[in-house]
């Protein structure tokens, strides 16, 4: 057992002594290929234990004493609750007579589904999710209408967990039927018929929360039987750790099998098709590789498409059925093609310029016919509905432009405000301006930049560096009502669009794959370098944040270049490079990173793994870890492990507080929008304190 003490300085110069928790160390070394590892923390990775639950009370215990010695948390809290309290609206989505859309009066946990009859009816309450758990960490995942809008799958989760489970409604009465649906996992809710394709895993050996997921399998639910009753569509045992998912075109005539096998590496899926009526599924892509395939609808006799096969950008296809041949519709632009979807007889193509949307609309021959006029350079996504819709929704915003609401009517092709935020936020007093740096290789990347008009460039803004670079991600603009009260603190605030991601289509994304991970590091770095080197900050007052993926990078930046940052966030982040394939769907990560089965991959991984380069003595930026207890993605174990070896190796030797926030019934994200309130009056405080500064 070891018991660590650091002095901190206060800001009024005062010290505080922290007595970090004792944790205890265990003789486990594991051999990768000829390499001996330790592991001394790997007790931490059982969930279920009372050693760690017990560890988990005592860190939580001396962060939350720490956090609530900040004389101004309260004040940034009520200032957060404040700028927060506005009501939030989706867009309306069209099914029969009604609208649906979803509703937060401004400080609910959850917001609550409504429909109301016309444009101009009177909104009823379908589910009100607050009132499905006493602490609001209930949540309403799935909301899927069947094909007529005689029933809809309820896909609910509890604590922030990654399970699911489904529920029947009837839609005439709004109440639950008897039927359920358990242990749902990486799946939607497929209508056909009279129920609805889902996919699932077996019940959990062991730990619910942290046991592998493997043998992802395909059932059919009728309305009204138990799902003892249920029909197994699809499996394939020999392939354990493959996702099988199932959707259906939007009149219903087509079930389409997704099968990915990035478990083995691969980065693209396969595509089945089974008519209705049928019961096998017939390949259009058997063979799964590097190319991803996504049916958008289906048109005379065959299937559009979305795939980046030969069209790193993406483009769509027309699949004919009859002669099994691939035509091209919308071909390959120098623009990433981000999504593409049908309504009004009309297809709707969002492509990326600069990580801003631009959408295009084209008839079902592929001829383009318009550009949908935005507001500005921004974000805009919607564009969805059925054959005969005369017009649909869509929501645009950016980081000084609140989410609005527009209708586009197809006809006039025209777009008009349908509902405007009720926020009092004056656009005009910010600024954001997008800047292209330099990396360590050359390559420009992209960054936004937020402030309050009036800023000075004088290196003493308190300044936020946020970023992921993975998984095909993009980071595009967008508005956030809690980061208002930090910039009108003279905060400054970038967004940085790191390679890995998709903003520059798959040729971006595989540069930051795998043994070329560095490059996401190194453009991090020199995002830091940039703000530091223009004035926007200094070292002194330049913290860094970065969830799950983006966790794994503020770890591996702040062990390669500390001197950088004063204040580091690493959230519910993947840190231990070696083993995050073991736990729940964490293989499917290894088509991004590789895996430490791989001798060479293995190597790799090691030099950059967050938990494995923490130097003893090292002098490291104040940091405060987040992570929660029904984390069931990337489990609290990896950040378990990692605070204490970064207490036990830095503890003594730096002045700065590492530190652990445990949130309980919460998952990868906020369960609920008190416990995402607190998370980020904490983050906030604790910067600004570590930083000298005060809220003023």
């Amino acid at each position: 057992m070891t018991l660590i003490t650091a002095l901190l300085i206060n800001a009024d110069g005062t010290a505080q002594k922290i007595d970090y928790p004792k944790t205890n160390k265990v003789d486990h070394v594991d051999d990768y290929h000829g390499t001996q590892v330790p592991d001394p923390y790997r007790w931490l990775e059982d969930d279920r234990s009372a050693e760690t639950a017990a560890w988990v009370k005592a860190q939580n215990e001396v962060t939350f004493g720490y956090l609530s010695q900040i004389p101004f948390k309260q004040e940034i809290y009520n200032d957060l609750e404040k700028a927060y309290n506005y009501p939030k609206y989706s867009a309306p989505r069209k099914k029969g007579d009604y609208f649906y859309f979803y509703k937060n009066d401004g400080l609910q946990n959850q917001s609550v589904l409504y429909r109301q009859k016309g444009l101009n009816g009177t909104p009823e309450v379908v589910l009100d999710p607050n009132k499905l758990s006493a602490d609001g960490t209930t949540r309403l995942t799935v909301f899927s209408l069947s094909k007529d809008g005689a029933y809809a799958v309820m896909g609910f989760s509890q604590g922030g967990s990654d399970w699911q489970e489904y529920q029947v409604m009837d839609m005439k009465t709004l109440k639950m039927l008897s039927d359920k649906v358990e242990w749902v996992k990486v799946s939607g809710a497929a209508w056909q018929g009279n129920g609805f394709y889902y996919s699932r895993y077996p019940k959990p050996e062991g730990s619910a929360l942290a046991a592998k997921n493997e043998n992802h399998q395909v059932y059919y639910h009728q309305v009204g039987t138990p799902q003892s009753a249920d029909k197994l569509v699809f499996e394939d045992a020999a392939n354990p750790q493959r996702f099988h998912t199932v959707s259906t075109t939007e009149d219903g005539r087509f079930a389409a099998l997704y099968v990915s096998d990035r478990g083995k590496g691969k980065d693209g899926n396969g595509l089945w098709v089974m008519a209705q009526g049928q019961t096998t599924f017939t390949p259009i892509v058997s063979e799964i590789t590097d190319f991803k395939y996504g049916i958008v609808d289906n048109v005379d006799g065959g299937f559009l498409i979305e795939t980046n096969a030969d069209a790193p950008n993406g483009k769509v296809v027309l699949y004919d059925t009859k002669a099994k041949s691939w035509k091209p519709f919308l071909p390959e632009k120098p623009e990433p093609l981000v999504n593409a979807g049908t309504a009004g007889g009309k297809v709707f193509a969002e492509y990326s310029k600069d990580v801003t949307s631009r959408i295009y609309v084209y008839d079902l021959k592929g001829k383009l016919e318009n550009e949908v006029a935005l507001p500005g350079l921004g974000t805009a996504g919607g564009f969805g509905g059925e054959e005969e819709d005369d017009f649909v929704f869509y929501t645009f915003t950016s980081f000084n432009y609140p989410p609005t609401i527009f209708r586009y009517d197809i006809a006039s092709k025209k777009s008009t405000v349908f509902r405007e935020p009720e926020v009092s936020f004056k656009p005009a007093d910010y600024e954001t301006k997008q800047v292209f740096y330099t990396s360590k290789d050359g390559t420009k990347v992209p960054a936004f930049i937020v402030y309050k008009k009036g800023l000075k460039l004088d290196g003493t803004n308190p300044t936020l560096l946020y970023g992921y670079g993975g998984f095909n991600i993009s980071l595009p603009p967008s508005f956030s009502p809690t980061r208002i009260p930090f910039l009108d603190q003279g905060g400054v605030f970038v967004q940085t669009n790191l390679r890995g991601g998709s903003e520059y289509g798959e040729k971006w994304h595989e540069q930051g794959m795998k043994l070329k991970k560095q490059n996401v590091f190194d453009d991090f770095i020199a995002a830091a370098e940039y703000l530091i080197r223009e004035k926007y900050t200094s070292p002194e007052r330049l913290a860094i944040q970065g969830g799950s993926n983006g966790g794994l990078l503020v770890g591996a930046v702040m062990n390669q270049r500390p001197e950088l940052f004063k204040v580091a966030f690493p959230a519910v982040g993947v840190m231990d490079m070696l083993r995050f394939h073991k736990f729940t769907i964490g293989w499917n990560w290894i088509a991004d990173y590789g895996s430490s089965d791989n001798p060479e991959e293995f190597k790799y991984q090691y030099t950059y793994s967050p938990l494995h380069n923490i130097k003893a003595g090292g002098r490291y930026p104040a940091t405060l870890i987040t992570t929660a207890d029904h984390d069931d993605r990337v489990v609290p174990a990896h950040s378990f492990k990692y605070a204490a070896t970064l207490q036990e190796k830095a503890g003594t030797s730096s002045a700065n507080p590492f530190l652990i926030r445990i949130d309980t019934n919460s998952g990868h994200g906020a369960s609920n929008t008190k416990k995402a309130l607190e998370t980020a009056a904490d983050i906030y405080a604790f910067m600004f304190h570590n930083m000298g500064l005060t809220w003023k």
